[in-house]
């Protein structure tokens, strides 16, 4: 009883029941309209029946008289299915005719009725209905010609029991499809509202059942299942944050307080707590940069600089980042170069030119060649091209590269290779780099440049004309 008290309630069987009032409704009205035309074209057929009889008959009594009037009505009521006839006197009394009664007062009524009557052979019933006309003759003589309406009573017999069977039908129809949508439309609402539960009790693996209709439920468990990968992906992440800032900002906060707890304890003087105080600052600094890193992570994936979007010219930032970084890339021995052409985006300044930074910054830490390596010297290249429908910014070292299997997990917050943890830095740089290709639709490629490491942003190119002005930003820790 609660299954069907649940199914009832259900807006597909609501539905239903509206599209059925309206279809009832609809039908109700079309069988009232055909029974009222199909009565009326009877009806009309009598009426013309009967006026030609009647102009015949005063035809008759105008050329032969009374006498002829009563021959040509007894030869007329003889005939199978005869109309009804009947003559009488001024004072009432029949004259001919074979109608043995009627209603009272129909006679002296001069024109059309509906009464009853009785037919002189038949002595038993007196329930039969007739559409009838009286005219007056001269020297008062009274006429009646009238037709049966059995034949218009059949129909509509006919009609109504047509109407009731037709409402019954489309009632049981229409309850049974209810019934039927609305099950099918419960059962699917019952498996998403399973998985959902399941969500919310912490499982956010779980996915809406997709069927093969290609329904709009379909359409929408689709879409909450794409939102539901994203939402899943994000509380990762923030899992994988938290534990990583657990783990990797726990070494210098400790580091902070011991040399604070050093100072205290073995200070001599005034240059030792000064000495104690910028090694301090530095070390805050570095966890500030991080800080604001993971910030910027942060808002590129929840889409929140989104809003901040401009037209301009990546060529341009690659020439401002070379600019900033060669002076850093010649105290490494290094040479930085730039290889830029017009290639218009659209998207966010500051977001684009911080990662293009990481990027150069990475390159300059760890581009320098192995010792024996085929190059003779260090090289950085930043590239600004359009390729087709992108955009690419591509940093291109000859350093130790990156290996292909630990390419996807380089892009991770707070991951360090091997090689690179001997090295300062927060392991932060590609996965700000990621997370801003992924807020302008695009992504970070990381390939092998044989020798070395390209590292790549591609973003979807701009259409239009207009570019906006350019805004230089110092790099965020890489």
């Amino acid at each position: 009883m609660a299954a069907f008290g649940k199914l009832i309630r259900t807006t597909a069987f609501r539905l239903t029941l509206v599209y059925l009032f309206l279809f009832g409704l609809f039908a109700a009205s079309l069988v009232a309209y055909f029974a009222w035309t199909t009565r009326k074209l009877i009806t009309d057929q009598i009426t013309a029946t009967v006026e030609a009889e009647t102009a015949e008959i005063e035809d008759v009594y105008g050329r032969r008289g009374l006498r002829g009037v009563v021959f040509a009505i007894e030869n007329r009521a003889l005939r199978p299915g005869a109309n009804l006839y009947l003559v009488t006197t001024p004072a009432g009394q029949a004259v001919a005719g074979n109608v043995g009664a009627l209603a009272p007062g129909v006679m002296s009524k001069l024109g059309w009725s509906e009464t009853f009557y009785r037919r002189l052979d038949d002595q038993e019933r007196s329930d039969h209905r007739a559409l009838v006309r009286v005219t007056e003759l001269s020297s008062g003589f009274r006429l009646l010609v009238g037709r049966d309406l059995e034949e218009r009573r059949r129909l509509n017999k006919v009609v109504r029991s047509a109407a009731q069977w037709s409402v019954l039908i489309v009632v049981v129809l229409g309850l049974g499809g209810g019934v039927f949508a609305a099950r099918r439309v419960l059962r699917r609402i019952d498996a998403m509202t399973g998985t959902t539960q399941r969500i919310m009790a912490g499982d956010l693996s779980g996915r809406l059942p997709v069927g093969r209709s290609g329904d709009e439920l379909d359409r929408l468990a689709e879409n909450l299942n794409a939102m539901l990968e994203r939402i899943e992906a994000l509380m990762s992440g923030m899992k994988e944050v938290s534990d990583n800032i657990a783990h990797d900002l726990k070494t210098p906060l400790t580091r902070l307080r011991n040399r604070a707890e050093e100072a205290l304890a073995r200070a001599s003087g005034e240059a030792d707590y000064r000495a104690a105080l910028e090694r301090t600052i530095e070390e805050s600094d570095g966890l500030i940069r991080t800080f604001n890193a993971l910030l910027m992570i942060a808002r590129a994936e929840a889409g929140y600089a989104s809003g901040d979007m401009t037209d301009f010219d990546a060529a341009e930032i690659a020439r401002d980042i070379h600019e900033l970084y060669e002076p850093l890339a010649e105290d490494n021995d290094l040479s930085l170069r730039v290889e830029a052409t017009p290639a218009e985006v659209r998207g966010n300044r500051e977001l684009i030119s911080q990662a293009l930074a990481n990027l150069v910054e990475n390159a300059i830490k760890y581009g320098k060649p192995e010792s024996g390596a085929a190059v003779a010297a260090g090289e950085v290249v930043i590239e600004a091209r359009r390729d087709g429908d992108q955009v690419l910014l591509s940093v291109t070292d000859r350093g130790i590269g990156i290996p292909e299997a630990d390419r996807n997990h380089a892009i991770e917050r707070f991951v360090r290779l091997e090689a690179s943890r001997t090295l300062p830095g927060s392991g932060l740089g590609l996965s700000l780099a990621s997370a801003v290709a992924r807020l302008h639709g695009g992504e970070l490629r990381l390939a092998d440049a044989e020798p070395g490491l390209r590292a790549t942003l591609a973003i979807p190119a701009r259409t239009g004309e207009g570019l906006a002005s350019a805004t230089t930003l110092e790099p965020a820790p890489a």
